[in-house]
């Protein structure tokens, strides 16, 4: 066979894999499916390389639940194979098309990577995604901490029990202890959604630790005290930010990353320009982050606690978040004396705090 460029697409799942490849010279792609093993995985690229006679084969498949573990078996084959994974919400899409399989998902894959219309996601290394997954779990039991809360205040506030401190203080937590319900049944709700509390939040706390001794350790270590020097930006922010993102130098414009994060406002103009609400596209966990972290630019410009997280960091990096601290608290109070509301006026500073972290992480900062 004449050697060239061998195209495959993989709709891949839980347990089968669809393939289908578009050999140089063939028009028809050929397909077939396959169990989603990495046994199976093996003897598919070495069918594939043989029939290929040589040339380079290319496969492609949408990110998702399956992660990269595939894309790494594929590429631990040997030399002139690679495999990318692509964006599901950047492929493009037939209005009228109304019939949707696995098999033609697969062989539009194909179709698309031929024609270099597809958008490819940068995978993490193996290290990184494990980081990643453990600032995501890290976040789970935020979440459930949140709940277990709310819980358990739904609780006190059906019978009855309201008091006026601060919730979640020592004192609001030895109140909870010494309440006593005239129903049993309520005295076993209200001790099993203490002990569920205590539990989860036990959890965070040894997770809050791991975080901090993997944040003071290479290569995280240097990006992690450059993201401190801003203003809402502490240790555990500046990780996740970090695990999440992998690398700054990806990006080749504050706007690319904006972007990237979804904090970009949507658009459909058409003769008249129309704006709309921001896209939320791409990572929903730093994007949340960014917006936390935007809200402490409500105050005025000051060090307090940055002061002593600034040491030892580069000048140029010091300089830029202090840039932000001035623009974005000028910037907020614009926007809130021309009456927009506080949601939006948060994420307008979560944008521009974006580009300030950015102009921060490159190497021109050192």
């Amino acid at each position: 066979m004449k050697q060239g460029t061998t195209f495959v697409g993989l709709d891949a799942h839980k347990s089968q894999i669809f393939v289908a490849v578009l050999y140089p010279g063939r028009k028809d792609a050929v397909e077939w499916q396959l169990a989603n093993e990495a046994a199976a995985v093996r003897r598919m690229v070495r069918k594939i390389k043989r029939e290929a006679g040589g040339g380079e084969v290319r496969f492609c498949y949408e990110a998702g639940p399956c992660g990269y573990a595939l894309q790494r078996q594929i590429e631990a084959c040997g030399e002139g194979v690679t495999c990318v994974v692509v964006a599901p919400s950047l492929i493009p899409r037939k209005p009228g098309e109304r019939i949707k399989t696995d098999r033609r998902d697969a062989r539009k894959l194909a179709e698309y990577l031929r024609a270099g219309v597809l958008t490819e996601v940068c995978p993490p290394t193996e290290a990184e995604e494990a980081l990643r997954d453990l600032v995501r779990a890290r976040d789970d039991v935020r979440e459930d901490v949140m709940r277990a809360r709310h819980r358990l205040g739904k609780l006190l506030l059906r019978r009855g029990f309201v008091t006026h401190q601060t919730s979640w203080t020592q004192a609001h937590r030895r109140w909870l202890r010494n309440l006593k319900f005239e129903h049993a049944s309520d005295q076993a709700v209200l001790d099993d959604y203490l002990l569920a509390l205590e539990q989860l939040e036990e959890r965070l706390r040894g997770m809050d630790e791991r975080l901090k001794q993997v944040a003071q350790q290479e290569p995280y270590a240097q990006p992690v005290g450059r993201l401190r020097c801003f203003r809402g930006i502490d240790t555990l922010t500046a990780l996740s930010l970090v695990a999440e993102l992998h690398s700054f130098m990806r990006f080749n414009s504050p706007r690319e990353l904006m972007a990237y994060l979804g904090l970009v406002p949507s658009e459909f103009t058409s003769i008249k320009q129309r704006r709309g609400s921001i896209t939320k596209a791409g990572n929903r966990h730093v994007r949340r982050l960014l917006v936390e972290a935007a809200w402490h630019y409500r105050h005025r410009p000051g060090l307090g606690a940055l002061r002593k997280r600034r040491e030892g960091q580069p000048a140029a990096v010091i300089a830029i978040a202090d840039r932000a601290q001035s623009r974005l608290y000028r910037r907020y109070r614009h926007l809130s004396e021309k009456g927009l509301m506080p949601g939006k006026v948060v994420v307008a500073i979560a944008r521009e705090l974006t580009g300030f972290i950015w102009a921060a992480m490159q190497p021109l900062a050192a």
